[in-house]
């Protein structure tokens, strides 16, 4: 089962596509955040939705919240997608332990290996304020993600 709203989100210390750790719990008291798990770097839909992301970056990135998204690849593929797309956001590695980050979410599919498509926003308490899982294949609605982040941020 996934995380759902109004559950303390929890906390971890990975690595980004630059191999610097970001922690979720140093934005708490700063920030808002809105975590994006998606399963494969370079695939399709990844790559579209993230592109979308990056076209419309200050709808997600701004002084009120930070994007951070997350996959179990290994920080080598995300760095080269990042320079590959753009991305001037942070892409975090959950390649190893493989994917506990994501099965602390509930959106780890252990039968493929790979994070689903879950979006968490999560307040500046650390408190999840929207949480919604999609499936492999399917796009995500980044209007909702608007929404609650105006929510949050009212």
């Amino acid at each position: 089962m996934s995380v759902q709203v109004g559950d303390a989100a929890p906390d971890f210390s990975v690595r980004d596509q630059n191999h610097e750790e970001v922690t979720l719990s140093s934005f708490r008291g700063r920030k808002n955040v809105l975590l994006v798990f998606y399963p494969f770097a370079f695939s399709g839909v990844c790559t579209k939705e993230l592109c979308m992301v990056r076209d419309d970056l200050p709808s997600f990135q701004n002084d009120d919240v930070q994007l951070l998204a997350v996959s179990a690849d290994p920080t080598y593929t995300l760095k080269a997608w990042a320079g590959a797309e753009g991305y001037q956001f942070p892409l975090l590695s959950d390649f190893w332990p493989h994917g506990d980050v994501a099965k602390e979410y509930g959106v780890f599919d252990d039968t493929r290996g790979m994070a689903v498509r879950g979006t968490f926003l999560v307040d500046r308490e650390g408190i999840v304020r929207f949480a919604e899982v999609n499936g492999p294949g399917e796009m995500r609605d980044q209007d909702g993600w608007k929404r609650a982040l105006a929510e949050v941020s009212g």
